[in-house]
């Protein structure tokens, strides 16, 4: 019989009324090693000294205990360019909320209570339930990564439940305020350095992102088929990289107006600048922050025009148009296509969402119309029992069939 490698133990809790597993062996170097199981059933136990057993006898190295923050780095430099830089930046805070609550301890140490007590402590401090369940789905992710790394057995938050998260009123401008919004954004023209009325009217009838628009070149727009393709950038001397949320690229049609529009603008435009929306004064600054090292993806999201928010309101408040923002426009044009005959599947290509359960969530709540469709039935199903019952002077003179006397 051959000589077991790994030993399976158990570790008394300090009262002596629990114990957990643990794992004890010899590495490649001839040091001892002890790895914390952090549970009490047995099968479980049994199964993971045997695949440690097959990992040692193979002269598989396990991968290097980590402590919570040195985990998240070795995760985020595996992953790479396969994330987005905002997505990056969303994990580390996570991780930094997560480390301040259970402490910076080894990773492989993270159990269910600590999920646990991680969204109480949010919850606590008064962090929104979206907020705390983007939190949460950050940090499984990261463990899940770990996961298919082979460097976990399992996912510790696997089971951990968000809060529930209300469900937010879509914002859509009424089509009196879009007109509002594009005279005002006209009338501010001649004081503004950024094209805010061709930028408006390009959000309302192609439902782009904000970040989707400024990052937008001439050679993306296709004159003579009427369309706007929106695509991902590289890093190149006339332009920056950038990369397209969700989808590689989708192509946008463009109306006869828009076009007119956009060659006009086009013809105005100095030589050399191939970004559509952005003022050549700007795009300069930009160069000049690349030449410096100070443009980094990021920035390329969320920085292109400085006080973008800041400027739109300010066009919402010189139309009257009480509350909103720059995003609501694309809001307002999907559930513009959804209303005049697009299918929803439509929508989510249009959109340029990866999963149809964005659509549903963001979207369908508008096409449906479910108030006014509920009213109309319930005024069809009991209006004139109602009416009768509580003497509505529309019905008087009428007798118990609803006719008239």
């Amino acid at each position: 019989m051959s000589k077991q490698l790994v030993k399976l133990r158990t570790r008394t809790s300090r009262d002596g009324r629990k114990f957990t597993y643990f794992l004890d062996y010899q590495d490649e170097n001839g040091q001892r090693q002890r790895i914390a199981l952090g549970h009490a059933n047995k099968r479980n136990a049994q199964r993971q000294r045997d695949q440690k057993e097959r990992e040692v006898s193979m002269g598989i190295v396990e991968p290097a205990s980590m402590k919570l923050s040195k985990f998240l780095e070795d995760s985020l430099a595996r992953t790479g360019k396969q994330i987005r830089e905002s997505t990056k930046v969303g994990y580390r805070f996570a991780m930094r909320d997560f480390i301040g609550v259970v402490g910076d301890i080894d990773y492989k140490r993270i159990t269910h209570k600590h999920g646990e007590v991680f969204i109480q402590s949010c919850l606590d401090v008064e962090n929104s339930p979206a907020t705390v369940a983007k939190k949460l789905r950050e940090l499984k992710r990261l463990f899940q990564l770990a996961v298919q790394r082979s460097q976990l057995e399992g996912n510790p938050l696997k089971n951990i439940r968000s809060p529930k998260v209300p469900k937010k009123k879509i914002r859509v401008y009424t089509p009196s305020e879009c007109e509002r919004i594009l005279k005002t954004a006209r009338e501010i023209q001649k004081d503004s350095v950024l094209q805010w009325d061709l930028l408006i009217t390009i959000a309302l009838t192609t439902a782009m992102r904000k970040s989707e628009l400024l990052n937008t070149v001439w050679s993306d727009i296709d004159f003579e088929n009427k369309a706007i393709e929106v695509s991902s950038k590289k890093e190149t001397k006339e332009t920056w990289e950038w990369y397209v949320k969700d989808t590689d690229h989708r192509t946008l049609p463009l109306t006869e107006q828009t076009i007119v529009l956009l060659a006009d603008i086009q013809t105005k435009r100095p030589e050399g600048y191939p970004y559509v929306f952005l003022p050549p004064e700007r795009y300069d600054h930009i160069q000049q922050l690349r030449r410096q090292g100070k443009w980094t993806l990021t920035s390329a999201r969320i920085k292109v025009v400085n006080n973008f928010t800041r400027l739109f309101k300010q066009i919402l408040q010189r139309a009257g148009v009480k509350s909103g923002q720059f995003h609501d426009l694309r809001r307002t044009a999907l559930s513009m296509l959804l209303a005049k005959g697009l299918s929803k599947y439509d929508l989510m290509v249009i959109a340029g969402h990866a999963k149809f359960e964005t659509t549903q969530q963001f979207y369908l709540a508008v096409e449906d119309k479910l108030v006014d469709r509920a009213r109309v039935a319930t005024s069809e199903g009991f209006g004139e029992i109602l009416a009768r019952i509580w003497h509505a002077p529309c019905f008087e003179g009428q007798n118990e069939k609803g006719q008239q006397t």
